[in-house]
C-alpha cells in the first residue's frame, strides 16, 4: 500500500475511539469503501458526479426556451424565469431533509429516490397546461439534486485524505458544468422540438441515470468503529466480492449505532454557520457564483433576445459554451495552482502538512477574473458591442469562479473534515438562496441604472465586500479557528466529538 495511504489509515485510527480487536478488524475490512479497489471508487465517483451534473441540468435546461414558453402560457419572459427561480431556491433547502436521512439509512436510497423524483416531476413539467401547474411541478423538481450536497460526503466516504482533493475537484467541476451544459441541450431541443421537450429530455436523462445507479452504485456509508454489540452483528458480513457487492446494493441500510433524531434536521448546518472558516468562504463563494453563473442563467434570454435578436438555439449554444469552457479551464488551473502552493509550503515546512489557510493563496486568480468578466459583460451589453464581447466576459467570470469554488470548498472542508457534509450544505444553501433572488430585480435594475453600473455594483459587492473577510482568514485564520475550537455533537458520526465514523482531524 502507498505510504501516504498508510499514514491516512493511521490518522483515522488515531482520531477514532479506542477499538477492540473485533472492531479493529471491521475497521480495516476490505468492505470499508476506503479500502475498495481504485477502479470501483472511480466508478462511484463518476456516477455521483453525473448525478450532481444532472441536478444542474434539470434546473437550467429550460432557460434558453423562455420566449416560446412565455408565448404559449401567456406570460412575460421575465415571469417565465420564475419557474427556474423556485427550483434554485428549493435546491438550497431540500438537503436539510436528505442529509440526516442519508447519514442514518445510507447514501444510496437518497440518490435513488431523488433521481426517481426528478424523473416524475420533469414529466409533470412537460405536460403542465398552465403556468401555475408548471410552478408546482418545478417546485417538487427542486428537491431532486441531492448530490449537490451529498456528493461531497460520498467523496469523503470513498477517498483517503491524500486522494480527496483531486476527487472533490472532479466532483465540483462536473456538478457545476451540468448547469452550464444544460443551455446547449435546451437550446437545441427547444429550437427544433419545442420547449416542452426540454423537460422530456431531462426526464429521459433522469430515467437512464436511475437505472444505472440502481445496478451500479453501491452503498458507501460505513461505520468504521462500531460499538461491540454492533460489531458482533456485522462481523459475519461477507468480504468484498460478488456477495458483498450485491449486499451493498440494498435499497437502504440500517446500523444499530446510528440514530435519527429531530435535531439532526437543519440544526447541524446551522451549528457550522458559527465558524468563520465556513461562513465567510461560503458567503464569498455564493455571491460570486450568483453573479457569474446564476445571474446569466436567469437573465441571458431576456437580454440577448432584446439586444441581439437571438433565437432559442443561439442563446443556448453561446452562453452554455462560454460557461462550460470557462468553468473547465478554471478548474484545470485551480487544481494545478492549489497543488503547487500546498506542495511548496509543505517542502518549506520540512514535510509537515501546512495549515488550511495556505490554500487561500490560490484564490487571487478568481478574485481578479470574476469582476473583470462582470465589467466586460455589463459595459459591452450597455454600449451594444458585438455579441462575442459579453459572451467572452461571461466565460472569463466563470473561469475565475471555478478557481474560487475549488479553493473555498477545499479550504472549508479541510478545516472541518468530519463535518464535510454539513459544510457542503452551508455552501449549497447560501449559493442557491442568494442566486434565486436575481430574477426578481436584475432586469428592472439594469434598465434604470444601466447595465454597466448594475454589473459594476455586483463586481464591488462580491470582490470587495465579500472578499474582505477572506483576507482576514488568510492573515488570522488559524487563530480564529483556535478561538472557536472544534465542532462537537454536530452529526450522527461525532455525538461525543469522536464518534463511530470519525475521520482524521
Amino acid at each position: 500500500m502507498d505510504q501516504s495511504l498508510i499514514h491516512d489509515r493511521a490518522m483515522t485510527q488515531k482520531a477514532s475511539t479506542p477499538a477492540t480487536e473485533g472492531t479493529q478488524l471491521l475497521a480495516d475490512s476490505i468492505v470499508d469503501p476506503l479500502n475498495w479497489p481504485l477502479g470501483l471508487k472511480i466508478a462511484c465517483l463518476l456516477q455521483v458526479s453525473l448525478l450532481g451534473a444532472l441536478g444542474g441540468l434539470n434546473t437550467a435546461i429550460i432557460n434558453p426556451a423562455y420566449v416560446p414558453m412565455a408565448k404559449e402560457l401567456g406570460i412575460s419572459t421575465v415571469h417565465a424565469s420564475y419557474q427556474t427561480t423556485i427550483v434554485i431556491a428549493l435546491n438550497g433547502l431540500a438537503p436539510f431533509i436528505w442529509l440526516p436521512l442519508a447519514n442514518v439509512y445510507g447514501r444510496r436510497p437518497m440518490y435513488l429516490f431523488c433521481t426517481l423524483l426528478g424523473f416524475g416531476t420533469a414529466l409533470a413539467s412537460a405536460y403542465a397546461k398552465t403556468f401555475s401547474q408548471l410552478l408546482a411541478a418545478r417546485a417538487f423538481n427542486g428537491f431532486m439534486p441531492v448530490a449537490f450536497t451529498l456528493g461531497a460526503a460520498t467523496v469523503v466516504d470513498l477517498f483517503f485524505l491524500t486522494q480527496r482533493g483531486r476527487a472533490l475537484g472532479f466532483f465540483t467541476v462536473t456538478m457545476v458544468n451540468g448547469s452550464h451544459l444544460a443551455p446547449i441541450v435546451g437550446g437545441l431541443v427547444g429550437q427544433y422540438l419545442g420547449w416542452r421537450w426540454c423537460f422530456k429530455m431531462a426526464a429521459i436523462f433522469d430515467g437512464v441515470m436511475f437505472v444505472v445507479i440502481f445496478f451500479c452504485l453501491p452503498e458507501t456509508l460505513y461505520v468504521r468503529y462500531p460499538t461491540a454489540a454492533a460489531a458482533a452483528a456485522l462481523s459475519e458480513k461477507p468480504r468484498l466480492g460478488v456477495k458483498a457487492y450485491v449486499h451493498r446494493l440494498k435499497l437502504w441500510t440500517r446500523h444499530p449505532d446510528l440514530k435519527l433524531r429531530a435535531g439532526d434536521f437543519v440544526v447541524p448546518s446551522i451549528k457550522m454557520m458559527k465558524y468563520p472558516s465556513v461562513t465567510f468562504p461560503a458567503l464569498y463563494y455564493a455571491a460570486q457564483y450568483g453573479f457569474s453563473s446564476i445571474l446569466p442563467a436567469v437573465t441571458v434570454t431576456s437580454i440577448f433576445t432584446k439586444f441581439f435578436h437571438w433565437d432559442t438555439l443561439d442563446v443556448g449554444l453561446a452562453y452554455g459554451a462560454a460557461l462550460t469552457i470557462g468553468g473547465s479551464l478554471g478548474e484545470l488551473c485551480a487544481g494545478m495552482v492549489v497543488d503547487a502552493i500546498v506542495k511548496r509550503e509543505k517542502k518549506r515546512l520540512g514535510g509537515r502538512d501546512p495549515e488550511p489557510e495556505v490554500r487561500l493563496r490560490a484564490i487571487w486568480t478568481g478574485e481578479i477574473l470574476v469582476p473583470t468578466g462582470l465589467l466586460i459583460y455589463g459595459f459591452c451589453i450597455q454600449y451594444r458591442t458585438v455579441w462575442v464581447a459579453p459572451i467572452l466576459g461571461m466565460g472569463i467570470a466563470c473561469f475565475g469562479l471555478q478557481v474560487i469554488t475549488t479553493t473555498c470548498y477545499t479550504y472549508a472542508i479541510d478545516c472541518y473534515r468530519r463535518e464535510g457534509s454539513e459544510v457542503s450544505q452551508v455552501f449549497n444553501f447560501f449559493r442557491q438562496e442568494i442566486g434565486m433572488t436575481f430574477a426578481f430585480y436584475v432586469i428592472r435594475m439594469a434598465e434604470r441604472l444601466g447595465y454597466q453600473w448594475t454589473f459594476f455594483f455586483f463586481a464591488c459587492m462580491g470582490s470587495i465586500l465579500g472578499f474582505a473577510p477572506i483576507v482576514m482568514l488568510m492573515w488570522k485564520g488559524k487563530e480564529i479557528r483556535g478561538r472557536y475550537g472544534q465542532p462537537k455533537n454536530v452529526n450522527q458520526f461525532d455525538t461525543d466529538g469522536e464518534g463511530p465514523n470519525a475521520l482524521p482531524k
